[in-house]
């Protein structure tokens, strides 16, 4: 199964679309992880029509979209927690692991945007995944979004940046 991992669009207040490579590659991933800061419905919507399956939450800008703060799925084996990680930037991962922890077990992968920065790292025994921006919306420099094959309980990452 591919999974497309996005977060921080921030479309409209703060970037226009998302770049038409990193739009390939949510088209055709059998399942779409988006964590927050859609920044709109309407972008919200333009993902929705993207994705062929959607797990999304809402960001610290989302209030009005309707989506949960936490969302837990399970794909291919592999339990994902999915969460904004709202906050300062120190403590992100704390405040990640804790929500992974609290929804699941250290065995599932949290995801989180928030920092617009991609992250892959183990903390605290628990494998947390941060995609950056899919639009590379500032503070971020370039668009950034990860990808993942995952089977039988495997899990494998890619990243990509333009």
């Amino acid at each position: 199964m591919d999974v497309a991992l996005i977060s921080d669009s921030h479309i409209p207040s703060r970037e226009h679309e998302i770049p038409p490579s990193f739009r390939e590659r949510i088209e055709v991933a059998d399942h779409v992880i988006h964590a927050g800061d859609f920044d709109s419905k309407g972008a919200l919507a333009d993902i929705r029509h993207m994705a062929a399956e959607l797990t999304a939450v809402s960001g610290n800008i989302d209030p009005q979209i309707g989506l949960p703060e936490r969302a837990t799925v399970e794909l291919g084996g592999v339990t994902f927690v999915v969460t904004h990680g709202t906050g300062p930037h120190q403590g992100w991962a704390d405040r990640v692991a804790t929500a992974v922890r609290e929804a699941a077990d250290s065995n599932a992968i949290g995801v989180a945007g928030h920092t617009h920065e991609q992250t892959d790292i183990v903390y605290e025994g628990v494998w947390l995944l941060n995609p950056g921006s899919v639009t590379g919306a500032s503070p971020a420099d370039r668009p950034t979004m990860l990808t993942a094959t995952v089977e039988d309980g495997s899990l494998d990452v890619a990243q990509h940046q333009l």
